[in-house]
């Protein structure tokens, strides 16, 4: 799958955001990207705070494993999350 590659340190995800959503939820796959839409607005980081904590649990992992790679002022970024396989991601973000 193009939105997210694994490395034997974790997996880096290529993620499209939405913000100012009625509800945190991961959409799905749309073209090279994980489409996920969250509550918090696009204001002083708000929002890729309240995207890495809801990545955080949905993949039941510390939030200090997730990290913004690139894209944290835009709507598409990329992000590392260390300690984890593409399986379990794949599970728990898109299969459930």
């Amino acid at each position: 799958m193009s939105w997210y590659t694994a490395d034997g340190e974790g997996v880096r995800l290529t993620v499209k955001v939405q913000p100012r959503s009625n509800r945190n939820q991961v959409v799905g796959v749309e073209g090279d990207a994980l489409k996920v839409k969250i509550t918090a607005p696009p204001v002083d980081g708000e929002a890729n705070r309240a995207l890495l904590e809801f990545l955080a649990e949905k993949l039941g992992v510390a939030k200090s494993r997730l990290r913004i790679l690139n894209g944290e002022s835009g709507r598409r970024k990329v992000i590392f999350i260390g300690g984890v396989g593409s399986a379990e991601v794949t599970k728990k973000l898109v299969e459930e």
